[in-house]
């Protein structure tokens, strides 16, 4: 399996954008990294959201 993707339209301001998965199990360990990323995202923004309401 192979999987690749490049910004259409970098911005040189940001860090490179691009990335490259080869394997089944390396997507697998990418996927989960952001699964684990977009929780403590949601997590962090209840709490702030909580601060807020008090």
């Amino acid at each position: 399996m192979s999987f690749s993707f490049t910004d259409p339209k970098p911005d040189h301001n940001r860090s490179d954008r691009s990335f490259s998965f080869t394997e089944p199990a390396e997507l697998e360990a990418k996927l989960q990294t952001i699964t684990e990323l977009a929780h403590e995202i949601l997590r962090l923004v209840a709490e702030v959201r909580r601060q807020i309401s008090n």
